[in-house]
C-alpha cells in the first residue's frame, strides 16, 4: 500500500513538473549580437503561458540586480502605449543596455552599456503586455482580445507563475512599475496582488508599493494641457484668458454649440502644432509610428506622440530622436538575435516597438485603485518629467491632490550633483511626488543620472 501511495506521489510531481515547464520557457542569454563580448549582468528571457488554455504567451526579459540580486527589490515593468514593447523601456529608459546613438548604416546596431541603469538597485522583470506587444503573442484569435482588466489578471498570473520557477526572489521586496499609458495598468496589478495575498494565495509576494512615471491617470487630464502650455509661454496671456472664460476649464470634447470655445481650441491647436508634445523644447522631427490607439479621446495617438521626440543633447550623433528608435527595429528583427534571445520562430512577423492592438479601455480612471492603494498603506513613487505636454505635471497633481491626504515634507528643491533635480513633496499616504526638471514624457530616457539617484533613495527609503 505504501508502495502504490509512494508512486502515486511521484507521479504527481512528475505531472506538475512537466505543467509548470509548459507553462514556464526561460533561458539564460550570455552574448547579445551588437555587444562586444559577454554581458557583463544577467540575463533571462522566456515565455509563461497565462489563462487556463494557455493561449496566451507572454514573454518578458529578466535581469538581475548588479547589486545584490539576493535581497535588493523585484520591479516588474511595464512599458506604455499601450502595446509599447518592454524592450523599449529596457533600452532607452531603465536597463543596463542601449544602442549606441548613431544613424543606422546598413549592419546591425551596437550596443552598448548604460552607466544609470536601475538595476545598479533592482532586478528588474520587463514585460511585454497586453498580449501582442514586442513578442508576446497568442495563439489564437480568441486569445489576441485584451482589456485593462484581463491585461492586468494576466499580469498577476505571470508573476504568480514567475514566482514559482524563481522562489528564491519570493523573499524579496516587490514593486510594479511603468510610465505613460501604463498609469491604467499599474495600480490595478498591484491591487490584484494586495487582493490575491490577502485572500492567502500562496507564493505570497512581498509586495511594497508602485512607481509611475508620467502616468495616464483619468480621462479629464487633458485639460490640463491649456494651463500647462501657458504656463510655458507658448500662448498669450489674452487667448489663455478666452479658453477659461469660454471654455469653463473643459477643452475635450467641447459643446458643439459652444462657437466661441471651439475657435479659442481651433486657434491654440494652430499655434502648437509644430511643438514636440513628449518634450516641448526638442525640435519635432518625422515618425515612424504603427496605426494610432486614440487615448480618451484624443485625435492623435499618444504613441505617435511617443515616436516624435527629437535630438537632444545627449545624442549629439543624431538629426533625430527617432533615428534612435529605429535601430531597436531592425535589431530586434535580426534572425540572429532572435535566437540569442529564444524567440519562437513563426510566433510574429516583423518586430514593432509599439503595436496596435486588439485593445478595449475598460476602466477609464485609475484614481480609485491609487485611493484603495494608498488605504492599504502601500508606498507609492510618482514622477514627471516636467516638460512633457502628454501627461503634464499639473494634471499628475491635480488627481493626487484629489486623494486629499495631508503633506507631511512640502514642496523643495531635490539635488543631484549639486544641482537642482526637480521638485518634490511627500503625502501622508506614503505617496512621493516628483518633477524631473528638463526630461519629458519618458524621464529616465532625458534625465538619466538624476532618475537613478531618484530611485536609488526611495528604494532606500531616504528623502530624496
Amino acid at each position: 500500500m505504501a508502495k502504490i501511495e509512494l508512486g502515486y506521489l511521484l507521479l504527481v510531481l512528475l505531472v506538475t513538473k512537466l505543467c509548470t515547464q509548459l507553462a514556464i520557457a526561460a533561458s539564460p542569454v550570455k552574448l547579445l549580437p551588437g555587444f562586444k563580448g559577454p554581458l557583463p549582468f544577467e540575463l533571462e528571457t522566456g515565455y509563461i503561458g497565462v489563462d487556463d488554455s494557455e493561449d496566451t504567451q507572454l514573454f518578458y526579459y529578466f535581469i538581475k540586480s548588479e547589486s545584490n540580486p539576493e535581497s535588493d527589490p523585484i520591479l516588474l515593468w511595464i512599458t506604455g502605449g499601450p502595446g509599447c514593447s518592454a524592450l523599449s523601456g529596457l533600452i532607452y529608459e531603465i536597463g543596463p543596455i542601449t544602442f549606441e546613438p548613431v544613424e543606422y548604416n546598413g549592419s546591425l546596431p551596437t550596443m552598448i552599456l548604460n552607466p544609470y541603469s536601475w538595476t545598479k538597485v533592482a532586478s528588474i522583470i520587463f514585460l511585454d503586455l497586453p498580449v501582442g506587444t514586442g513578442f508576446s503573442y497568442a495563439r489564437t484569435p480568441a486569445a489576441l482580445q485584451s482589456s485593462n482588466l484581463q491585461a492586468s489578471d494576466q499580469a498577476y498570473e505571470f508573476l504568480y507563475r514567475w514566482f514559482l520557477d524563481h522562489p528564491e526572489f519570493l523573499k524579496n521586496p516587490l514593486y510594479v512599475a511603468g510610465d505613460s499609458y501604463s498609469g491604467m495598468l499599474v495600480p490595478i496589478i498591484t491591487q490584484i496582488i494586495e487582493t490575491k495575498n490577502e485572500m492567502g494565495i500562496k507564493p505570497f509576494m512581498d509586495l511594497k508599493g508602485y512607481l509611475l512615471g508620467n502616468p495616464s491617470t483619468f480621462k479629464g487630464e487633458k485639460n490640463y494641457e491649456i494651463p500647462f502650455v501657458y504656463g510655458m509661454g507658448l500662448i498669450s496671456d489674452e487667448l489663455y484668458e478666452s479658453l477659461k472664460r469660454n471654455c469653463k476649464g473643459v477643452y475635450q470634447n467641447t459643446d458643439p454649440s459652444n462657437t466661441q470655445c471651439l475657435q479659442d481650441v481651433q486657434t491654440f491647436q494652430e499655434l502648437l502644432k509644430r511643438i514636440n508634445n513628449p518634450h516641448i523644447l526638442e525640435p519635432n522631427c518625422q515618425f515612424a509610428s504603427p496605426k494610432p490607439h486614440l487615448l480618451f479621446g484624443q485625435k492623435r495617438s499618444l504613441n505617435v506622440k511617443f515616436h516624435q521626440l527629437n535630438n537632444p543633447q545627449q545624442l549629439p550623433a543624431l538629426k533625430c530622436r527617432n533615428d534612435w528608435y529605429i535601430l531597436s527595429s531592425h535589431w530586434a528583427d535580426d534572425s540572429q538575435v532572435r535566437e540569442a534571445l529564444h524567440i519562437r520562430k513563426g510566433t510574429i512577423g516583423k518586430w514593432v516597438r509599439c503595436a496596435s492592438l486588439q485593445y478595449q479601455k475598460t476602466v477609464m480612471s485609475s484614481i480609485p485603485y491609487h485611493a484603495n492603494l494608498s488605504a492599504k498603506g502601500y508606498r507609492s513613487l510618482i514622477y514627471s518629467g516636467d516638460h512633457d505636454k502628454v501627461v503634464t505635471f499639473l494634471s499628475t497633481q491635480a488627481w493626487i491632490k484629489s486623494l486629499n491626504y495631508s503633506i507631511v515634507d512640502d514642496w523643495r528643491p531635490w539635488i543631484v550633483d549639486n544641482q537642482v533635480a526637480g521638485y518634490t513633496r511627500s503625502y501622508s499616504n506614503r505617496m512621493t511626488f516628483v518633477t524631473v526638471k528638463g526630461a519629458g514624457h519618458t524621464a529616465p530616457e532625458y534625465k538619466p543620472r538624476e532618475c537613478l539617484a531618484m530611485l536609488k533613495r526611495w528604494m532606500s527609503y531616504k528623502p530624496l
